[in-house]
């Protein structure tokens, strides 16, 4: 695989020699400088900002109307369902939450990405500091998205300034995983609230990069064997026939499932934009670990499926697949940068894989637009604007979301290197 990314990287390198000896017109990449230097001056921003407050910035306080979401849903809001309404003074202003929060990693991960790609020392020195913040994390059991908050932060600081406390913690977190992991059921449960027996989220595929990277750093296999286990079990039960996923998957004591529902989106059989790009990321990410090319043909299923459904001008898909296409109708940012992610990885390992290649660059270059991209000291200090958390229960609407902005920085840190593309000759 690493040599057919070689050759790849190396024929996109000889094009762009060729153009320049025969004079055709060098592609214009300035789009990807501002995308970089924009984030880097957000989150620059935003580190001197919430200086010792000992918290992370994940988002905007914001509200909602209940009619506007009920016109989404289409369907009665059932209002216990609602998070309840920042108070007036808080709205507008940057959300902050503590290290426990499952989104507590994206930030010293972005700042980790504009690191590698400017080599700035000055953000090297807050990425430290951000994810040193984190260390308490090792310790903690309580949730499936450890591997969020520790491979996001800690795993891109074992990349990119290594130290020999790092492994430990990310063996340590991923042990955690594994203990939330049951063997009659086959999975690793999510969630530890609400009324199902055993909820399995398909974001859950997204932590499986870190028992990946416990075991290589190990060398014992029972991690990786763990998240195979995960992978396989999600396979039959969370997609439909058409490669859709539901949100959750409830298993009864006996690995049967119990019930099938998307929390999180429009309703229980729609496709949630997110939902849908964790999945083809996850299962492409399964196929770098481990060669099994089941999950590289499943990958390209769901990749298909998201190039088909999605039917915005600009690639960026409305929060649901399903949602009305309305003028009001919110994007989800989010959804499209994780989507781009794992479409450019997944371009390196199939036969065409130019097209996933290309439908991820026109996301990126989307994102990196004025539509998209927020002006510098705006969107309180976040780099993408546009994102949806939760609007089923009018959480994070159609505000900036800091996983927003690390899988945009993955996306440009990924295109770059496919495409030869160092900073300094931006």
């Amino acid at each position: 695989m690493k040599l057919k990314q070689l050759f790849i990287a190396t024929g996109i390198a000889i094009l762009t020699v060729s153009a320049c000896k025969t004079g055709t017109k060098a592609e214009d990449y300035k789009w990807i400088k501002t995308g970089i230097d924009r984030a880097h001056q957000q989150l620059m921003l935003t580190a001197e900002e919430i200086d010792g407050t000992g918290k992370l910035p994940r988002s905007i306080w914001s509200g909602y109307d209940i009619s506007m979401l009920e016109q989404q849903l289409e369907r009665p809001v059932i209002k216990d369902s609602l998070r309840a309404l920042p108070s007036a003074d808080k709205l507008g202003t940057r959300r902050l939450c503590d290290i426990y929060d499952w989104t507590s990693g994206f930030y010293p991960g972005s700042l980790w990405y504009v690191y590698e790609m400017t080599g700035d020392e000055k953000v090297k020195a807050q990425a430290i500091k951000y994810t040193e913040l984190l260390n308490p994390i090792r310790e903690y059991t309580g949730t499936h998205d450890l591997g969020f908050m520790i491979n996001c932060s800690y795993g891109n600081a074992l990349r990119l300034s290594p130290a020999d406390t790092i492994p430990a913690v990310i063996v340590q977190t991923a042990g955690n995983l594994c203990s939330r992991f049951d063997e009659k059921i086959g999975c690793i449960r999510s969630w530890d609230f609400g009324y199902w027996n055993y909820p399995v989220i398909i974001d859950n595929m997204m932590n499986l990069d870190l028992l990946f990277s416990a075991s290589k750093l190990t060398g014992d296999p029972y991690y990786k064997e763990i998240a195979i286990k995960h992978a396989d079990k999600t396979m039959p039960n969370h997609f439909r026939d058409d490669y859709t996923c539901w949100h959750v998957i409830s298993y009864n004591d006996d690995g049967s499932v119990e019930m099938k529902e998307t929390y999180q989106g429009k309703a229980h059989d729609s496709a949630w934009a997110r939902g849908q790009a964790w999945a083809v990321y996850g299962y492409t990410a399964a196929y770098r670990e481990t060669q099994d090319k089941k999950y590289l043909d499943f990958a390209q299923k769901i990749a298909d499926m998201i190039m088909s459904k999605v039917k915005t001008e600009d690639a960026i898909p409305y929060w649901d697949y399903d949602a009305p296409a309305l003028e009001n109708t919110p994007r989800d940012a989010s959804a499209a940068a994780v989507t781009a992610c794992g479409l450019l990885e997944l371009s390196t390992m199939v036969e065409d894989g130019s097209r996933y290649f290309n439908y991820a660059e026109k996301i990126l270059k989307s994102l990196s637009s004025d539509a998209y991209l927020a002006a510098p000291g705006q969107n309180q200090g976040y780099v993408l604007m546009h994102s949806t958390g939760s609007l089923a229960h009018g959480s994070e609407v159609d505000v900036p979301l800091n996983y927003a902005d690390y899988y945009y920085l993955e996306g440009l840190q990924r295109y770059m290197k496919l495409k030869g593309i160092e900073y300094k000759d931006l």
